[in-house]
């Protein structure tokens, strides 16, 4: 993948991140829906950094086509 699509997936997965950030409470979650939409969160982040800044070749590479 080029350079200009894994940024904007990057970004499209960061700002999923922001918007499932604003449906988090500010407390320590303690219900199993509060547990997944911190995972949720984290997953889109990680996501993020992968496309965007594409450790060890991962997407440039295509190891997972």
């Amino acid at each position: 993948m080029d350079k200009r699509p894994r940024l904007v997936v990057g970004t499209i997965w960061i700002a999923v991140a922001c918007i499932m950030a604003t449906t988090l409470e500010p407390s320590v979650p303690t219900t199993v829906v509060e547990i997944l939409r911190v995972f949720v969160v984290l997953m889109a982040l990680f996501l993020g950094f992968v496309y965007l800044f594409d450790p060890r070749g991962l997407i440039t590479e295509r190891r997972f086509h």
